[in-house]
């Protein structure tokens, strides 16, 4: 049986920074693609960016881009969302998914998710 699971939230103030991992069980990470996703508080899920199984990264939007990276070790099984200089809207529960990353990020490309981690954005 196939598990992703998320851990590294936490609380933290304007500008911090947060690495959040997730690891697998029951496959082989190296070989699938990984998405990122946040659930912001009264809004519905949302893409942040992706990593494909050549390391490629895609980000959905702009904001992201340039302060959040994605990284993958594979001794660890596990892929990891390095975030810096957040900010209050960062905020939210951040999910791990595995499907199919392209530049939309989409929900609907991935089949199998974490259960989430909460990541609080505040000063």
């Amino acid at each position: 049986q196939v598990q992703l699971v998320e851990s590294g939230g936490g609380l933290v103030q304007p500008g911090g920074s947060l690495t959040l991992s997730c690891a697998a069980s029951g496959v082989r990470l190296r070989y699938q693609d990984i998405g990122w996703f946040r659930q912001a508080p009264g809004k519905e899920r949302e893409g942040i960016n992706c990593i494909d199984s050549d390391n490629f990264t895609r980000f959905a939007g702009d904001s992201e881009e340039g302060r959040f990276t994605l990284s993958r070790d594979e001794a660890k099984n596990s892929v990891y969302l390095q975030m810096n200089d957040l900010k209050p809207e960062d905020t939210g529960v951040y999910y791990c998914a595995m499907g199919i990353c392209t530049e939309s990020v989409s929900l609907h490309d991935y089949e199998i998710w974490g259960q989430g981690t909460q990541v609080t954005v505040s000063s």
